[in-house]
């Protein structure tokens, strides 16, 4: 059996290289794999391109790792949100690039990549400066735009319980883009509350099949991003 398990946040992601790109989980805050992202943050790989739903919250996780001057580009659905303050200051000084996607299109365009699908063509931008430079077609007399898959060299995610060959369940709602980015990255690297032995987890329960899991690493009391706002932490 393959080892997946990995000893710590900094082993499992200390071969992420400068210029990769990287999905992160979450929707928000929830489902946000911290440990990961500040574990890259101390690891230092630069000219990111990261993707995610949103661009961060306050001073930590993914805020942190754009605000730390690691991140190039993102592509995402929400650059700005409440207490979004890292990425809309860079934006608007010209410090970092923007690709935006609507919601339904990021997650297809992350669905497709995990099926082998290169493109797809959907009505959501047509009409839009979204669809500019894009292929545009007709179908049944109705316009749509093709929008290309999106890859990633490494997904970082977080999850409730995984077993030792990478079987993963999640906690309700912060399920959201972590399953489609398991399967939409070169190399899947989980952080998980609960590590548990091959067998432990019923199948029927399982969400993200192993197969998808390259890299494994227990953290029993993850962090909240909203908690640590709250707080006024930030990192490093």
């Amino acid at each position: 059996m393959i080892k997946k398990k990995y000893a710590s946040v900094a082993s499992a992601v200390a071969d992420i290289h400068d210029g990769a790109t990287v999905m992160i989980g979450g929707f928000g805050a929830s489902g946000s794999p911290i440990e990961l992202i500040h574990a890259l943050i101390d690891h230092g790989a630069k000219d990111l391109t990261v993707i995610n739903n949103n661009t961060g919250n306050g001073e930590v996780g993914l805020a942190a790792l754009i605000g730390n001057g690691q991140v190039k580009k993102m592509i995402c659905s929400f650059p700005k949100s409440s207490q979004s303050r890292v990425f809309p200051k860079l934006y608007q000084e010209g410090l970092i690039e923007l690709e935006l996607v609507p919601q339904g299109t990021l997650a297809e365009r992350i669905r497709a990549a995990g099926a082998g699908i290169p493109a797809f063509y959907t009505p959501t931008t047509v009409g839009t400066v979204l669809a500019e430079g894009k292929e545009i077609r007709s179908f049944d007399g109705r316009e749509y735009v093709m929008e290309p898959w999106l890859q990633a060299d490494f997904a970082l995610v977080k999850c409730e319980m995984s077993d030792a060959v990478g079987n993963l369940t999640y906690n309700k709602t912060a399920r959201n883009f972590n399953p489609l980015m398991c399967m939409a990255a070169t190399t899947t690297i989980v952080q998980t509350r609960k590590l548990v032995n091959a067998g432990d987890i019923d199948p029927e329960h399982v969400i993200t099949p192993g197969i998808f899991v390259n890299r494994i690493v227990e953290v029993p009391q993850p962090v909240h991003e909203d908690i640590l706002i709250a707080q006024g932490r930030s990192y490093p």
